[in-house]
């Protein structure tokens, strides 16, 4: 490997292709296989993979065929529990189809990404990649590059939930449910809405209270905060006659009761809250707290179960069904609506 090759670490397809006298895209025609290339340039491809040691392993099997056997999703830089229960559901999958599947972070500015990206289409190395956030590069250079691809976004560049991971369509099932209870005044306590979910979830909540004709007494900005969440109950005018609270998630749910606590308030026998999320906490806290859970590794099932389609050009296999991946649970923290003074 030459002195500047190793000072930048792994070797590239570039590299093979400069020490080749190639340019990348020839490179690239090698690795898939391409029958159209001369013994003698392949020859000289050859030789440059091998001195420059560019992933071995797998080129031995892209010289040999187009299969490697592996499959790999694309996920941004970033920490989000969600995401190993989506890559825990697609790998049952894949591995019941005969594959192998890697988890790949794609980080960086917006066009290092792009270009990580198409390197890694370029180089053979999967059968077909899933993203799991935008790609940020244009659909007719992916199509060019000829390694199936299947756009699946769950996340943003910050690891924010996006797509079906940010639907907040079963705000309006809580509402309502709440509702039939006989509750008629509610708040809404608001995630951080640069996040897609938390502008969701308010929208919902704001939607369903106008069609239902029910009174909210606002919506409260709390950013995640579960300090704010009970800061905004103990500033809740007892005037104002709010006997639900809608929660973005779950830690806002818990500040809230914590607050309603603390000014002599109990749950569910003053106000019903409800979160989001089935924190693992959620069913063991006292009270147990009524909240939406989300079925991320069935999501994963549903996106390899359309990966392994696209890697063997037959028509995806229908999901085990076509309902939501959410879905609520309620427990104690909610019960009929309350009859008390105002104040």
């Amino acid at each position: 490997m030459s002195t500047e090759t190793a000072r930048r670490g792994r070797a590239t397809i570039r590299d093979v292709a400069a020490r080749a006298g190639v340019s990348h895209q020839t490179v690239s025609r090698f690795l898939r296989a391409d029958p159209t290339i001369s013994p003698a340039l392949r020859e000289r491809i050859e030789a440059a993979v091998e001195a420059l040691d560019y992933r071995p392993n797998v080129v031995a099997r892209a010289m040999r065929g187009r299969r490697t056997g592996r499959l790999a999703l694309l996920l941004p830089s970033g920490e989000a529990i969600s995401s190993l229960e989506i890559l825990a559901g697609a790998t049952g999958v894949v591995e019941d189809g005969g594959y192998a599947l890697e988890a790949l972070t794609i980080g960086g500015p917006p066009a290092a990404r792009a270009q990580r990206v198409v390197d890694l289409l370029d180089s053979g190395l999967f059968e077909a990649v899933a993203g799991l956030t935008a790609l940020e590069v244009e659909p007719e250079r992916l199509v060019a590059l000829r390694t199936p691809v299947l756009l699946a976004p769950s996340y943003d560049s910050h690891m924010r939930s996006v797509g079906e991971l940010a639907n907040g369509s079963r705000i309006a099932d809580l509402v309502s449910g709440l509702a039939d209870l006989g509750h008629t005044t509610f708040v809404h306590l608001a995630g951080d809405l640069e996040h897609a979910s938390a502008v969701s979830r308010r929208e919902v909540y704001l939607e369903t209270i106008a069609s239902l004709g029910l009174h909210s007494y606002g919506v409260i900005e709390c950013g995640w905060s579960p300090e704010r969440a009970g800061d905004a109950m103990g500033a809740l005018p007892g005037a104002a006659g709010v006997t639900a609270v809608i929660a973005a998630n779950d830690k806002l749910a818990a500040g809230a009761i914590r607050g309603a606590a603390r000014r002599g308030w109990t749950v569910p026998g003053d106000l019903s809250i409800t979160g989001w999320d089935d924190n693992e906490l959620s069913s063991v806290m006292m009270p147990s707290l009524s909240t939406v859970t989300v079925d991320h590794a069935r999501l994963g099932r549903r996106i390899a179960r359309d990966l392994l389609a696209l890697v063997d050009a037959s028509p995806a296999a229908p999901p085990d069904d076509e309902e939501p991946i959410t879905r609520i649970v309620w427990r104690e923290s909610t019960g009929r609506a309350p009859v008390r003074p105002a104040g």
